[in-house]
């Protein structure tokens, strides 16, 4: 198959394009700096574009069997007025971009949207059919999958791929959770109870693929392990595995007034399961924050 992935050169596009084409894929991997992040390969395009705008990147899109939207700028960094308009228009306009290109009635679109859809909703278990929050992210990602589905209207099968966070290695959101245990000040984000909803990488590529494959699942689908933890049991398993201290609390007011609007999204909960994905049979390789963190930091002990 010919699959376009947008947003190829980041975090998760960085794992997934490489395991495209080693399933015999050709892939146009487009991003701002498309030629910096992989290996060349006969059956790898890199297509250096910005997304957010028209242009002719978008005959890729034409002609593709599948796509996959990874675009967006990270929301891990402190919310100014520009970085929030960042996230909306690295969202919105890539996606409105890709629905407006697609044209063969048999492209399937994987579009990227977040758990935080559901907003803070403190213990309550949060599949598919739940209802959508109020806060900025909750609003932008309903955004985000109304101009995903504009596709569907077209025919085409449409997936909502509402990411949990991704744990892998060499970057993401667990090399930010580390900094405080390499100065021995690990601890639980306020009250440590929220809810916590995560991904093994490996995982996460396993239910991309799975969703290509699977013509019967369409729809908002929740990419997050089946096992979501606390905060609490997230930075204690951490500091387990370090072999260092996890009591240090970072106080819910030191927090916001550190990192301002920010510090909601660390303090939200969202207890997230994957329905869509166990119901047609999808099987985890690491469905608790025990493994994956055992995976993915068997060797950080003893080079912290």
């Amino acid at each position: 198959m010919h699959v376009v992935v947008c947003g190829g050169t980041g975090f998760v596009g960085k794992a997934l394009v490489p395991v495209l084409i080693g399933q015999g894929h050709h892939v146009v991997s487009i991003g701002r700096r498309a030629g910096d992040a992989q290996a060349r390969h006969e059956r790898l395009t890199l297509l250096p574009a910005d997304t957010t705008t028209e242009g002719h990147w978008q005959e890729t899109i034409r002609k593709a069997d599948v796509v996959v939207n990874l675009a967006g700028t990270s929301i891990f960094t402190r919310w100014t007025d520009r970085a929030k308009q960042s996230m909306v228009n690295s969202r919105i306009q890539t996606t409105r971009a890709i629905a407006n290109a697609i044209e063969k009635p048999d492209t399937v679109l994987i579009n990227t949207s977040a758990v935080g859809y559901y907003g803070d909703r403190g213990d309550d278990v949060l599949d598919e059919s739940a209802s959508a929050g109020t806060d900025f992210l909750a609003e932008l990602a309903v955004k985000w999958e109304e101009e995903a589905f504009r596709a569907s209207s077209k025919g085409n099968r449409v997936v909502a791929a509402r990411f949990g966070v991704v744990l892998g290695k060499d970057g993401g959101a667990l090399e930010q959770m580390l900094t405080p245990f390499r100065f021995f000040v690990g601890g639980p984000l306020g009250n440590g109870r929220q809810w916590f909803s995560w991904i093994h990488m490996q995982d996460l590529i396993r239910a991309v693929l799975f969703c290509i494959e699977t013509d019967t699942i369409q729809g908002p689908v929740n990419f997050v392990s089946p096992q979501p933890c606390t905060n609490r049991e997230l930075v204690r398993t951490i500091g387990r595995i370090l072999n260092r201290p996890s009591w240090m609390p970072a106080p819910a007011f030191a927090l916001r007034l550190i990192l301002g609007e920010f510090a909601s999204v660390l303090l939200a909960s969202q207890r997230a399961m994957p329905k869509r994905l166990l119901e047609n049979g999808f099987l985890h390789h690491f469905p608790t924050i025990a493994s994956a963190l055992e995976n993915l930091l068997h060797a950080r002990s003893t080079t912290l």
